[in-house]
């Protein structure tokens, strides 16, 4: 309880002076904060409006934090919504608080990587720069183990976008064959049309070190780029999105009860991931929406050069 209300809950007992300096504040400023309680009790009133809004989003989607549920809002709202109707991601952050809503959040820590001597090398073409100026220019990716009840795994390969962060392509299997590796890129190159002059970066396992692979990334006229042996920065951004992935699916599980329901809920997550899923990165809309944008911003330069549109 405030010294404020402790002087409003006891005013019709005692003097308010004396009520002011017992608990040592001033009678202006009770008085001041008296007249601001019509004001306190409206946004009492919207804040409860707010946080009924957060837990709806929160419902849908348990991992999302103050930015994402934000960005959401205020989607819902539309582009023609007045600049007052939109919420601030303070103002959300403060509601969850106070309501005790966040996001889950879970750190989880898995060795992916075999690393094979042998195999071919490749020189880190990205450097830890995991940005790119264009959709289908740089690549990403990765193998992780998803655990299942019975002590087996299956194992999830990826191909991620450095643009947008969209998976372009993966691939689940009960194995971790150069096939599995191969069939994720080739689910890229499917998504795509093509991979031709794309450069894909990952660790030193084995698999992306085959002869295999080599060749099919040739045929693909993709450019193999590898960081350095051990080190899980120089693959940072794969590294970050199979622990969001399975921090997000799992959560308080510690596996899956079986490979079909693992099968599901990851496909399920993928899918919402590319489609739905608010990224930071792309301004907290999706990853596919943040690709619609930069097609739309090529649009209107396409059309007022048109004489560059038939040379190319």
């Amino acid at each position: 309880m405030s010294r404020f209300q402790f002087v409003a809950d006891n005013s019709a007992t005692f003097e308010v002076k004396r009520l002011c300096e017992l608990v040592e504040i001033e009678r202006s400023s009770y008085y001041a904060w008296l007249k601001a309680a019509p004001a306190r009790e409206a946004r009492a009133a919207d804040d409860a409006a707010l946080a009924e809004r957060i837990r709806a989003v929160h419902a849908e989607d348990n991992t999302q934090g103050a930015p994402r549920i934000t960005a959401e809002l205020n989607a819902q709202l539309g582009d023609s919504a007045a600049a007052g109707e939109r919420v601030n991601h303070k103002r959300v952050a403060r509601v969850m608080r106070f309501e005790g809503i966040r996001g889950y959040m879970k750190k989880r820590r898995v060795r992916t990587t075999i690393p094979e001597p042998s195999g071919q090398k490749y020189p880190d073409l990205l450097k830890r720069d995991f940005t790119a100026e264009r959709p289908n220019e740089r690549y990403v990716g990765d193998i992780t183990y998803l655990p299942l009840a019975d002590g087996t795994n299956l194992y999830l390969a990826t191909v991620i976008d450095c643009y947008s962060r969209r998976l372009a392509g993966w691939a689940i299997a009960d194995h971790m064959r150069t096939e599995l590796v191969e069939d994720a890129l080739k689910a890229a190159a499917a998504t795509r049309g093509s991979l031709k002059g794309a450069v894909f970066h990952s660790d030193h396992g084995s698999v992306y070190c085959s002869k295999a692979y080599a060749t099919l990334c040739r045929k693909l006229g993709v450019t193999q780029s590898m960081g350095a042996v051990g080190s899980s920065a120089d693959n940072a951004l794969a590294e970050s999105f199979n622990a969001t992935s399975k921090r997000e699916v799992l959560q308080d599980a510690a596996c899956w009860s079986d490979e079909l329901t693992c099968r599901r809920q990851v496909f399920r997550w993928l899918v919402r991931y590319n489609t739905k899923r608010r990224h930071s990165w792309c301004r907290y809309t999706s990853p596919v929406a943040f690709e619609t944008g930069y097609t739309a911003t090529l649009r209107p330069a396409a059309s007022s050069h048109p004489v560059s549109k038939i040379r190319g």
